[in-house]
C-alpha cells in the first residue's frame, strides 16, 4: 500500500493510519470532518460523493456533519468500509482523486493551516482507574503497602462520571483552579489556588454504534462493535483539592478544571496489528466482564514537561497502554451492566497509565512520590508538581517491525496562573 501523497517515514499519519478529526481553515469557516495523511488533511466533506460502497452510498451525509457523532453512530462494518474507501482513494494506483487537479485543490489542506476541534459532541464521559501500577502506587502513598489496592479493585473496573463540558482539544490552556484544601490534617480547611497541580497520562476511547436503550446491556464479548477509536487524554488534577473533597463520593472539582484530548481519533482497525496479550488477571472476572480475545495494544506513551522559562522540554515519563489491567471492553461492559444507555460520541477514559518502573509513572504525584523526590529538568529546574507556565505534552504511537508508525499526534496544554477570585 503506497499513497500518492508523499510524507516522511517518521510521520504519525501514514496511509495505514488515517485517523479522523474535525477542523476549520481558511477554506472552511465551519467544521469539516477530515482524515490525516502525512502533513495533510483530506477533507471528507469535499469528497463525500466518493463514498459509493454498498453501505455508505446512502450515508454520505455523515461526512457533511460538523462533528463525528453521526459517522460514529453507524456500525463497525460502515467504519471498515469508510477506511477501505479512503485508503483506495489515496493509493498511488487510483486516479480518481490523484488525477483530478481541481478536486485535489479543494480536498487537501495542510495540517499547519487548520484549527483542530474536539472531534465529537461528547454527551457523557467516564474515567476509569484501570492501571494496576498506578492504583498500587497511590494506594501505598495513602493507605500503606498492606492495603494498597481496595478490596474491589480486581473484581470491578472502578470509574466515575466526569464533566464532559470541560473536555478541550489539545492546545487549549488550563488555568490553575481555586478550591478548598486541607493544608494540615486536623486543621481548618483553606480556600485559595490549588498548590499541587498535576497531569494524568491517559488514553480515551470514543463509543460508537447506534444508541442503546435504557436497560440494554453490552457485555465485554459484545463491546468491540461499540468501540470507534482512541485519543490521548490529559485529565488535569488538583491533588490538594482532590484529597479534601473525594471522601466519600470521589473526584469532583479537582477533576472538572479541564481534560485535554488529542484531536485525531485513531481507529481500532488501524491499531489492530499492534494487539498484544491482555494484562494477566489473577482474579477471574464475572462472566459479563470476560472476553477470550486479546484486546490490549502496544502503544508507546511519552510525557514532556517544558517550563515557560526554557526552550527545552524534558521527557519525564515513558509508559505504555499495555500496562492497563482492565481492557476497554471490560470498561464498557461495566459502564452498561446496570442498563446505562450509550450514545455515539460518549468517551471512556482509561485512568492514569503507569508502568512498573519509576520513569514510567503517569503523574507528578507518582514521579515525585508525593513531592518527596523532586524531578530535575534539563534546564536545571526541579518539579514536585506543576508550576504556572509549564506546558505538558503527551505523545503516543505504535511502531511495527518494518518501521510503520501509527501515531496519535500530540496532546498539549499549558498551565496558566489562577484567575483571582472575586468575592
Amino acid at each position: 500500500m503506497k499513497s500518492f501523497i508523499e510524507y516522511s517515514p517518521n510521520t504519525d499519519f501514514p496511509i495505514e493510519n488515517l485517523p479522523y478529526g474535525v477542523f476549520t481553515s481558511s477554506k472552511n469557516a465551519e467544521n469539516h470532518i477530515g482524515a490525516a495523511i502525512g502533513e495533510w488533511i483530506l477533507d471528507l466533506n469535499v469528497i463525500s460523493h466518493l463514498f459509493t460502497g454498498p453501505l455508505l452510498k446512502d450515508k454520505q451525509l455523515v461526512f457533511k456533519e460538523g462533528k463525528l457523532n453521526s459517522f460514529m453512530g453507524l456500525t463497525r462494518s460502515h467504519w471498515i468500509e469508510a477506511r477501505s474507501t479512503i485508503q483506495s482513494l489515496l493509493d498511488v494506483s487510483n486516479a480518481t482523486l490523484q488525477n483530478d487537479a481541481g478536486l485535489r485543490e479543494r480536498a487537501f489542506i495542510k495540517q499547519s493551516e487548520a484549527k483542530m476541534q474536539v472531534p465529537a459532541d461528547i454527551g457523557d464521559y467516564s474515567d476509569f482507574y484501570s492501571s494496576i501500577h498506578h492504583a498500587t502506587n497511590v494506594g501505598i502513598m495513602f493507605r500503606g503497602k498492606e492495603n494498597a489496592l481496595p478490596p474491589n479493585w480486581k473484581h470491578i473496573p472502578i470509574g466515575y462520571h466526569g464533566r464532559c463540558s470541560s473536555i478541550v482539544v489539545s492546545g487549549t490552556p488550563i488555568h490553575r483552579p481555586y478550591g478548598q484544601t486541607l493544608p494540615v490534617d486536623g486543621a481548618e480547611p483553606h480556600f485559595g489556588p490549588c498548590r499541587l497541580m498535576d497531569f494524568e497520562l491517559e488514553m480515551a476511547c470514543f463509543v460508537g454504534g447506534p444508541p442503546t436503550r435504557l436497560g440494554e446491556r453490552v457485555t465485554a464479548k459484545q463491546a468491540e462493535e461499540r468501540l470507534f477509536g482512541f485519543v490521548l487524554m490529559n485529565d488535569w488534577s488538583a491533588r490538594d483539592i482532590q484529597k479534601w473533597e473525594y471522601v466519600p463520593l470521589g473526584p469532583f472539582t479537582a477533576k472538572n478544571v479541564g481534560t485535554s484530548v488529542s484531536p485525531w481519533v485513531v481507529t481500532v482497525e488501524a491499531l489492530r496489528p499492534y494487539i498484544v496479550d491482555n494484562y494477566p488477571q489473577d482474579q477471574p472476572p464475572f462472566p459479563y466482564l470476560r472476553h477470550d480475545d486479546k484486546f490490549n495494544f502496544d502503544i508507546k506513551l511519552e510525557v514532556d514537561l517544558k517550563p515557560e522559562t526554557s526552550p527545552v522540554a524534558t521527557t519525564i515519563s515513558r509508559s505504555n497502554y499495555r500496562f492497563l489491567y482492565w481492557t476497554v471492553k471490560q470498561q464498557l461492559a461495566q459502564q452498561t451492566v446496570t442498563g446505562c444507555n450509550l450514545r455515539p460520541g460518549d468517551l471512556l477514559g482509561s485512568g492514569t497509565i503507569s508502568g512498573d518502573t519509576s520513569d514510567s509513572y503517569g503523574s507528578m504525584l507518582e514521579l515525585s512520590w508525593k513531592g518527596t523526590k523532586p524531578l530535575r529538568l534539563l534546564n536545571g529546574e526541579e518539579r514536585k508538581f506543576l508550576q504556572d507556565g509549564d506546558t505538558i505534552t503527551l505523545r503516543g504511537y505504535c511502531l511495527s517491525e518494518n518501521g510503520v508508525r501509527i501515531g496519535f499526534g500530540s496532546c498539549e496544554g499549558k498551565l496558566l496562573p489562577a484567575v483571582p477570585f472575586q468575592e
